[in-house]
């Protein structure tokens, strides 16, 4: 029956950590924005009225040295302080406002981006997971997330608050006195000039930073979980030195983004400060032939003050500015990438595990040869079968398929009459369990471990899973099943990780049961209580088993040689041992390699 769904390789983009900065930066995060306008608006609307507030104050001083001061109009004194008082209550209330809308809308705001990163990775198939590195993702998650979290919840706003207080206050100073402020527009060309050098080349050292952090994360997270292999091989020293080698890379980098911050941030301390010398010489002389008032000055001096912290602020702020750009674009980069694997509309009700491989194929990337091809398999329910290859024939891809952890790029699987593409995902690997050769276990109790696949199990469920899976010295365990495994299950054997997995697959109690070479770890005793015991587990269930030994081969009802990605013979494993030559060998070989 030919299948509807077009032959295509899964397209998930390489990661670009090397890749330049793209366009879209912060505006991508504008989604987000949304559901905090009223915080938002309060923030801004809150900032901008401080900012008149504050511009205000200069004005009245003014008006009290030109009034009551000078010309000894006293009767105006009392309702200008007053004045002077209330805006200056004004200002602190609107402050507290502001930073009370602040806070809310830049917590909610971080906290949905980490929860849809968090749901976007774990949507992601297989493949985009085989080609970014962990740290790289990590950092994503963590060190891009807080600088987003730091410019919007400080850079942004006061970007926008020194803009209009340099455009506000510019305009009063011309108003006030035009030939000084004349003097303070000048000031401004070179400022404007440096800053849109300075943010083409922070843009680029950041972006840098960041992918070193990345790949530095990356480095900890395998020495950690490497640790080992790292000390039975006496590599330390090597690995010590790889290390260092990343973090110097990485201190040069950043002394250099460093020094380029530095000079821009002098620059903007000179300039204003030259400026103001400028304006205190001219002022004075222009107050001495009285073409303005003492008043005047003050005015236009405290004004003109009030620019030197927008002024010195800005390089901090523009250096946030694109280290914020640089992170939403790393984030980006995960938010945008769209799964191959999209979930179907249909549900597997009652599931009898009727498995099918019609005409299958599957490449890695479109330009790859096929791994698998012409693949044909009719595995009705309660079959068994056993999956022998030599290595790197493709046993543990064509397992994958049957969960979708990989697509097929021809041809297609169905799980009693219906195409897995068209499933459910969530129905499909509910109905499809698998156990793994290299079992993960996450840090949290076995228990928690054991019901990731079925969260309702009882306890007696669990109970006949462990003895299934000859796991049952976790009741021996310091607190039992409620014993923590660490991280990775570390704290355990090989072996008893093996196990653990083993039985997290049977008590999910599937309609089709994968078992990835799940047995390799397992002394021959052990593997053989385990194989009796999955007995009875595969009759009532479909299985299919990789295996390399014979006594595994001996659970399965049937047998499926994989040579050079596609089916060579199959039958039962007294008719593959008679008739074919290339089985027997590699039985053969396996079971030296054992016994050696």
């Amino acid at each position: 029956m030919p299948s509807e769904h077009p032959a295509q390789a899964p397209s998930i983009a390489p990661p670009s950590s090397r890749a330049p900065a793209r366009s879209r930066n912060l505006w991508r995060l504008r989604p987000y924005l949304r559901p905090h306008r009223k915080r938002l608006v309060i923030m801004f609307s809150t900032a901008i009225l401080g900012v008149g507030v504050s511009l205000t104050v200069p004005l009245v001083t003014r008006a009290i040295i030109d009034g009551p001061v000078t010309r000894r109009e006293l009767d105006l004194l009392v309702p200008l302080a007053f004045l002077a008082l209330g805006l200056s209550i004004s200002e602190v209330l609107l402050v507290w406002m502001r930073r009370w809308a602040q806070s809310r809308a830049v917590s909610d705001l971080e906290a949905t981006l980490r929860h849809d990163l968090y749901v976007r990775l774990q949507s992601l198939p297989m493949e985009f997971h085989n080609r970014w590195q962990s740290g790289q993702l990590l950092s994503r998650v963590t060190v891009d997330l807080s600088t987003i979290r730091r410019f919007m919840g400080f850079g942004l706003l006061f970007l926008v608050i020194n803009i209009l207080q340099l455009v506000l206050v510019t305009i009063l100073l011309l108003r006030l006195y035009w030939p000084l402020g004349v003097v303070v527009l000048v000031a401004a060309v070179p400022i404007i000039v440096v800053s849109l050098k300075f943010e083409k080349k922070y843009l680029a050292i950041s972006r840098r930073v960041q992918d070193q952090q990345g790949d530095l994360a990356t480095r900890i997270e395998e020495s950690a979980l490497g640790f080992r292999v790292i000390k039975a091989f006496g590599r330390r020293e090597h690995v010590k030195r790889q290390f260092d080698d990343g973090a110097v890379q990485l201190y040069g980098t950043s002394i250099e983004k460093v020094r380029l911050a530095s000079r821009f941030w002098t620059f903007l301390e000179v300039v204003p400060n030259l400026t103001l010398v400028v304006v205190l010489l001219l002022g004075a002389l222009a107050v001495g032939r009285e073409a303005i008032t003492l008043g005047t000055l003050v005015a236009f001096i405290t004004l003109m003050l009030s620019l030197i912290w927008p002024v010195q602020s800005l390089g901090t702020i523009l250096a946030m500015a694109q280290e914020a750009m640089t992170s939403a674009d790393r984030i980006s980069e995960i938010l945008d990438t769209r799964s191959s694997i999209v979930s179907g509309p249909e549900q597997l009700e009652n599931p009898r595990g009727h498995l099918r491989f019609e005409n299958v194929s599957f490449r890695f990337t479109p330009d790859s040869a096929d791994v698998l091809h012409d693949i044909n398999l009719d595995l009705t329910p309660g079959t068994t079968l056993a999956l022998v290859g030599a290595t790197g024939s493709g046993k543990t891809t064509l397992t994958a398929l049957v969960p979708r952890l990989y697509d097929v790029t021809g041809g297609r699987i169905t799980i009693d009459g219906h195409d897995v593409r068209d499933l459910d995902l969530q129905s499909l690997r509910s109905a499809v369990a698998s156990a793994f050769d290299d079992p993960t276990l996450f840090s949290m109790s076995v228990r928690e471990n054991l019901a990731l696949g079925r969260p309702d199990a009882t306890d007696a469920e669990i109970q006949q899973a462990l003895e299934i899976a000859q796991a049952t010295f976790a009741n021996d365990l310091p607190w039992g099943l409620d014993t923590r495994v660490g991280e990775q299950g570390m704290s355990l054997s090989g072996g008893q990780r093996q196990r653990l997995a083993l039985a997290r697959a049977v008590l999910a109690q599937p309609a089709v049961l994968v078992l990835d070479d799940t047995l390799s770890a397992l002394d021959v005793h052990t593997e053989a209580l385990v194989e009796e015991a999955l007995r009875n587990v595969l009759a009532a269930t479909t299985g299919i088993v990789v295996a390399h030994r014979a006594s595994t081969v001996m659970l399965a009802d049937q047998v499926a040689l994989l040579e050079n990605g596609t089916i060579t013979h199959v039958g039962t494993h007294g008719e593959l041992l008679a008739t074919v030559p290339a089985y027997r060998q590699l039985l053969a070989a396996e079971e030296e390699e054992v016994h050696a």
